[in-house]
Formats: C-alpha cells, structure tokens, sequence
C-alpha cells in the first residue's frame, strides 16, 4: 500500500489589535476563512467578531509570551495612530507595542510574525521612480512623525532577525491607506478647500484601500509572500486626474517656502506633525507590488474607486487653518495648517509687492 502524502496542517492565527480599526477587519476576514485552523483575537478589550479566542492583554505586557505559546502565525495590529497623540507617547507605545511581540514570539517559538509598516518607509522625493521597486532602499527622513515610527519599528525586525533566526518576520508596506475609520495627512490633505503643490514636480498618487491590505495580510499570514511586501492599487493617478475626480484646485508655492514655512509652524507647536510630512502629498512614492502580483494577488479596488470612496468618506468634513471643523477642537495636521497657512504667506507678500512705489 502506497503511503498517501499529509496535508500541512491549518495554522493558528493570533491577531494584535484586534478589536478595532483594521484589526478588527483582518480577524473578521480570518475568522471565516477555512486556511487558518483556529483563530486567536488578542487586544486590551474584547471585541465584537465571533467564532474566536478572545485573549485579553495589553500587547505591551511581557507575559505576551505565555498567551501565544499555541500560536503558529502571529499578525501585528496593534498600534497608536492618531494624529493627535503626543509624539513621544505614541512612539514610546509603538516601539514598545512592537518589541514585545517580536521577542514573545521567538520566546513561544512562534512560527511567523507579519507587522505592518508604510510605504511611506521608502521616502517621498522629486526624483523617486514610478513605481519604485519593492527592494528599493529605504530613504524616508527619520522625524518625530509616524513616517519615524515606521522606521524604528523596521529597525528593531532588523534586529530581531539577527537575534532570533529562527522567526520568520514578514514586513507589509501599504501605500496611502483608504477606507472606513482611516484618518492620516493623505486623507486629511483632501478636506482642505485646495491642494498644496510644489513648483515644478507633479505627484502621482496611489492607494490601498483596507479590503487590499487586509487579503494581503492573509496570503503574508499563510506564508505565499514573506520578506518585504509592498501593496497598492495597481498604477496611479496623476494630479490631473485627482483634481478632476475631486473637483479641489491646486496652488503652486516653491519648495523652499513650503518646507520653510511648514517646519516654523511645527517649531511653534502650531501643527503637531513634522514638515516631513508634506512630502507625502507633493513628491511620488508609488510602488510596484511584485512580491503580490507573482503570488498572483490582484488587488479588488482601483485607484479611481479608492480615491472615489476617500472623497465620500471626507463628506462634511473640512479643515480650515489645519484645523477639522466639528463639535470639538479638531487636530492640526501638517498638510492642513500648511495650506492654510502658506497661502495666506502667498497672499500677504502679493500684496506688499502691489504696495511699495
């Protein structure tokens, strides 16, 4: 009798942060996928997606390690992304958030770790390529913002690699998220009434809407990508496209005035977010999602209909001054205040010029 192979069997799927945000949408997506044997939903709070394990612990807590110890695969979520937060705290809990997890992992003999970082890692510039390939080097100015966050956390999987060479840790890179309950510079740059743009350089501009990012998590959990995995809507959209699509108008302001401009403002405490920042919303970072494209994922949404649904979710909401109008003082955003901020500059030199003799 001629022995029939074994089939490997089902992972088990940890999910950090699972009880919101995008967390939540992977656990829910997971949790009625026959790929994954069982599925474990780990969070300070117990949340609302059924037919789990719900584990209730800070991520932070070292006795992470015991809570994992039946884990095969574990997907990191958890983290501070509010644009509101203060610098220091928001870092001091994602780096700690992310150094827990990686050293309870190699510590529970964890198979696979999968944290999400940023496209943002490889850097916005003038001359970026589009796309830029997946193992372009990264170039992203380290700052106090969460492009630094991103960066840091990078740092320490490096470094967790050359400690415990037994984990498997995957890095996923989303361009601009969009999607229900995503608040960043990108998105908040489209609630100002027009579009701040840097003389002479045209940004392009790419999305990932969380359905993307979330079936992407899934094929980086089950092992078909690994390493570093870049995912976006296929293509871009040039300015053009989006002022059509919008229907918001850009001005033009030199570079020099703009980064000048938007780093007194954050020196001044005016705007939280570094001028780093604006790159991401005047210079290409566009990225070329091969690892996924050969593993033969395709994403579900288009740039057009990503941006499309960013525009609706924005309805009713306008930033003025950097300032989100609603019942309650709303956060400054570098994009924002910039905008606000430079064109008023622009206006009062204008008119200067128009009254010297």
């Amino acid at each position: 009798m001629v022995p029939t192979s074994k089939r490997p069997r089902s992972p088990v799927v940890a999910v950090t942060g699972a009880a919101s945000g995008i967390g939540r949408a992977f656990l829910a997506k997971v949790a009625s996928s026959a790929d994954f044997r069982r599925v474990v939903a780990i969070d300070e709070q117990r949340g609302d997606v059924p037919g789990v394990t719900w584990r209730v612990i800070d991520v932070r807590d070292p006795l992470l390690a015991n809570r994992i110890s039946d884990i095969d695969v574990l997907v990191h979520l958890a983290g501070d992304f509010a644009l509101d937060a203060d610098p220091a705290e928001r870092r001091a809990y994602n780096l700690r958030a992310a150094q827990t997890v990686l050293t309870a992992s190699a510590a529970a003999r964890v198979r696979r770790v999968v944290l999400v970082t940023s496209a943002m890692v490889y850097g916005a510039t003038p001359d970026n390529p589009v796309p830029l390939p997946e193992d372009a080097p990264v170039a992203a100015e380290p700052d106090t913002g969460m492009v630094g966050d991103h960066l840091e956390i990078e740092a320490l999987v490096r470094r967790s690699l050359r400690s415990h060479p037994g984990l498997e840790v995957t890095v996923v890179r989303p361009a601009a998220v969009v999607g229900p309950g995503v608040d960043s510079v990108v998105t908040r740059h489209f609630e100002s009434p027009r579009l701040l743009s840097v003389k002479g350089c045209e940004p392009r501009w790419q999305f990932c809407h969380v359905d993307d990012l979330v079936s992407a998590l899934e094929l980086a959990a089950l092992g078909t990508v690994s390493g570093t995995v870049a995912v976006g809507c296929d293509g871009w959209l040039e300015h053009e496209q989006v002022e059509e699509l919008s229907g918001l108008r850009r001005f033009e302001l030199p570079a020099g005035l703009t980064f000048g401009t938007a780093q007194r403002l954050h020196r001044l405490g005016v705007t939280p977010a570094p001028a780093t920042d604006l790159h991401y919303v005047v210079y290409p970072w566009v990225v070329d999602c091969a690892s996924l494209r050969e593993a033969g994922w395709k994403p579900a949404w288009t740039n057009e209909a990503a941006f499309t649904e960013l525009l609706e979710l924005r309805e009713g909401r306008h930033t003025v001054v950097g300032r989100r109008l609603s019942g309650k003082e709303a956060t400054l955003t570098a994009a924002g205040a910039t905008v606000a901020v430079l064109g008023t500059a622009a206006i009062v030199r204008v008119a200067r010029k128009k009254r010297r003799p």
